[in-house]
């Protein structure tokens, strides 16, 4: 596994310095370019307290580009000087261009910091780590706990849980943890969650129905291991909703990491665990890559 490039978006919150030590702690293993970038959105006239026009206008505009120009070349200067750090600064809608300037600079994750909710609070989702997660085509790495991240060397990837649903993508999924976990060393756990049938009041549903789903979805799991060529991973197979039972899982394994599957535009409806990742997300007790 490598990392030549990891994009950084910041907007110089609490969040966003606790991300850098996860960003720092791949630094410091994979020594990848980082492109640390921060987005200006588009002026909202509407907003602004008094009508400019004109020369006016302009000297807002470049007095507003200035200052996030200082802000960015100054933040964690000094915590991430011993990497190779790039600092850009671009403008439009901050999702879109993120996920565009992953694309151009060829980005091989995507390390973003959300605050767990947004314009659409269904999802609970910062708006624009949504959008990122929805277009980027490389791996994106987020949380909601970001501003309690330990320092970086305190962080370390020792138990990696890859949750697998079995759509077409999911050995690819599979194969970018198996790759990480034998680069860290980590112990990799499988998981698969499938919904529960349990009967409901005057329902009856065959009472062996978990023995036969676990042994499916075991045979599945063995299938897609041997594919990606891993000899030594920890399945589990659990019952239930998805988004809840996964991270309860990487709970009670004490992950570092949950790897999960995405959809993309052009991937049409979602399998379950994709239409889940927002909620896995906004849960889970430790970082997420969506592959």
């Amino acid at each position: 596994m490598k990392f030549n490039k990891i994009v950084f978006p910041v907007d110089f919150s609490a969040r966003s310095r606790g991300a850098a030590h996860y960003v720092e702690a791949l630094a410091r293993r994979f020594n990848p370019a980082v492109e640390m970038v921060h987005v200006l959105p588009p002026p909202h006239y509407e907003a602004m307290s008094i009508e400019v026009s004109g020369p006016a206008l302009a000297e807002v505009l470049a007095a507003r580009e200035a200052h996030a120009r200082k802000q960015l070349s100054g933040f964690l200067s000094d915590e991430m000087a011993a990497f190779d750090v790039r600092r850009t600064l671009l403008e439009g809608e901050p999702g879109a261009r993120l996920a565009e300037f992953a694309a151009e600079q060829g980005a091989d994750l995507v390390a973003i910091a959300t605050h767990g909710y947004g314009m659409f609070r269904r999802f609970l989702l910062g708006s624009v780590a949504a959008q990122i997660l929805h277009d980027a085509k490389c791996p994106v790495l987020t949380g909601v706990h970001m501003e309690e991240a330990p320092p970086m060397d305190k962080i370390e990837f020792l138990r990696v849980l890859v949750a697998l649903d079995f759509n077409p993508e999911g050995v690819k999924v599979l194969r970018w943890a198996a790759d990480f976990a034998q680069e860290m060393g980590a112990k990799l756990v499988v998981a698969h969650v499938a919904p529960s049938l349990e009967g409901q009041s005057g329902e009856s549903y065959d009472p062996n129905w978990r023995d036969y789903f676990a042994s499916s979805a075991k045979a599945r799991l063995d299938e897609m291991l041997d594919e990606v060529g891993v000899k030594h991973a920890a399945v589990v197979i659990d019952y239930g909703d998805v988004a809840h039972q996964v991270c309860e899982l990487a709970a009670a394994e004490k992950a570092d990491l949950i790897v999960i599957g995405r959809g993309h535009t052009a991937d049409g409806m979602f399998g379950r665990l994709r239409a889940k990742a927002y909620s896995i997300i906004r849960m889970a007790p430790c970082p997420v890559v969506s592959v």
